[in-house]
Order: structure tokens, then sequence, then C-alpha cells
């Protein structure tokens, strides 16, 4: 099933020059970005995005952290674009996660694991509407 999902570079990922190289790894992975923004997270975007964190000992890190610079938030579209995101970034802590996969490949620590991205629908829809609008979700048909 086609679905959507969220995704957010960190600010490790962005200042380290990494964007092109995820966001291509996302679409060879069979994912298309439907949406992309890059912006600096303010206190408010930073705490409704990590909300399902609150009151855990890393919490204010997180939220510190991802105000820290700039960030390239996204919209993905693809086939169960949940479970494929999840098994292309691979495990939180990059030590842990699969060989291959980007957290494996480009993370730095459990904070700085280089990309965020939606655990459920339901978190992905709610993390989409933090940064983008409906309006500025721009599907298309794949060329091959």
């Amino acid at each position: 099933m086609i679905g959507r999902t969220f995704a957010m570079l960190k600010p490790d990922a962005v200042v380290r020059g990494l964007t092109g190289q995820i966001i291509s790894r996302l679409e060879a992975g069979g994912l298309k970005v439907v949406a992309m923004r890059m912006r600096r997270v303010d206190h408010q975007m930073a705490e409704r995005l990590y909300e399902i964190h609150r009151g855990k000992p890393f919490y204010d890190g997180l939220i510190e952290y991802s105000m820290s610079g700039p960030v390239v938030a996204m919209i993905l579209e693809g086939e169960e674009a949940v479970k494929r995101l999840r098994r292309l970034i691979g495990a939180t802590d990059p030590a842990k996660a699969e060989p291959g996969t980007i957290r494996r490949d480009f993370g730095l620590g459990v904070l700085k694991n280089t990309i965020h991205a939606a655990d459920s629908p339901e978190n992905a829809g709610r993390e989409m509407g933090i940064f983008f609008k409906e309006s500025e979700i721009l599907p298309y048909e794949r060329s091959s």
C-alpha cells in the first residue's frame, strides 16, 4: 500500500554535507520526496516533534540538539513508506544499526544519528503537519 511518512535530516547531517547522499539513498530505496524544506527548528516545533519522548532523560538534549542548526524536513511517499524508511535508516544507536543503513554509515551517536523518522503512520501524519501544509505536498508519477 502506497503511503507517506516524515523524515528530518538532523543538524549533524546538514553541516557535514550529507544531505544529497542521504536523499539519494532514500530515493534508491523506493521512496520519493513529495515535499522538502530546509529550515531551523524553533523550540515549539521541537517540543511538538518529540512530544512522545517528554519526561525521558534524553528529552531536553534532543530538543536543544534539534534547534542547534539547520535541518531538512521531508515527506516521503512509497510502498509501506513508514516501514521502508525505518529499514533504510536503521536502529537509533548507529553502533547497533545494521550494516548499510543510513545511521550505521553516517551516525555519530545516539543523539547525532543523522536522521529522524516517524515510527508509525499516526506519528508520520502528526509530524508532517508540524512542518508542512497539505498544499505543499506535490505528488507526482516517477518516470522510468
